[in-house]
């Protein structure tokens, strides 16, 4: 889904993250859900503040499988390659990419072919697959 690169357009794409991962039965107590939902946020915010063109907006595509959620977000700015910084603990910023890899069990950005700006930022949460105890075989003593 595109979205505008604006704090508004990060903010809806965060939300349709997290809509879209209930629909499809991922619990918001889940670490994965909410690895997933602050991975959106923090790469989504990424794209409007650095990647930015005025006029495109910012795409997200969320994936999912039995045993991995999978996150991109691409923007038209594929000259400003996002990098880790390591920014003091009293710094108002910086720090997104950090939390990107703490959250993440992959993450990397994928530059786009000669010709076709910009670039995507992927990123991997590994599933824990939910059981039930009513799905669970009964004990008896």
């Amino acid at each position: 889904m595109r979205f505008s690169s604006t704090p508004r357009g990060a903010r809806l794409a965060r939300r349709l993250v997290a809509k879209r991962l209930e629909q499809w039965g991922c619990s918001p107590e889940s670490e994965a859900y909410q690895s997933m939902v602050s991975i959106a946020g923090e790469l989504c915010a990424n794209a409007v503040r650095h990647g930015h063109v005025p006029g495109r907006d910012f795409r997200v595509c969320l994936t999912a499988t039995d045993a991995v959620l999978c996150i991109e977000v691409t923007d038209t700015r594929g000259e400003r390659r996002p990098k880790p910084r390591s920014n003091p603990c009293d710094a108002e910023n910086g720090r997104g990419l950090l939390i990107v890899g703490m959250l993440a069990d992959r993450w990397a950005v994928v530059a786009h072919p000669p010709g076709h700006p910009g670039k995507t930022v992927r990123a991997e949460v590994h599933t824990q697959p939910a059981e039930s105890s009513a799905n669970l075989p009964s004990q008896t003593p």
